[in-house]
């Protein structure tokens, strides 16, 4: 009896081929478990608004292409002026104020 599990012992297969192939296989259906729990909670975060989702679907938004058009056409797009914004070092609504004071002058 002991010169059976001597056998076994001595043995590199089963000493550590087994655990190798029991660990790489064991670890590979834990892995898809795990994997699976992660891509199910990113399922669960993504449900979106019912609000949001009715503007994406389109079978579900209730304004149309045209009506979208409708209110660019009233928007003047050509009265605009160009302001440019402030450097790091400059400080912003002072320069802003500088600028709009000296298009207005302009115009």
């Amino acid at each position: 009896m002991l010169n059976r599990f001597s056998f076994l012992r001595k043995n590199k297969t089963l000493k550590y081929g087994i655990p190798m192939l029991l660990l790489v296989v064991g670890g590979s259906f834990g892995l898809r478990e795990f994997t699976q729990i992660r891509y199910d909670a990113q399922k669960i975060r993504k449900k979106l608004d019912p609000a949001l989702e009715a503007r994406i679907n389109p079978e579900k938004q209730s304004v149309i292409l045209e009506e979208e058009y409708e209110k660019l056409q009233q928007i003047n797009l050509d009265g605009w002026k160009n302001i440019r914004g402030p450097r790091p070092w400059e400080e912003s609504r002072e320069y802003q104020e500088q600028q709009r004071a000296r298009l207005n002058k302009e115009a």
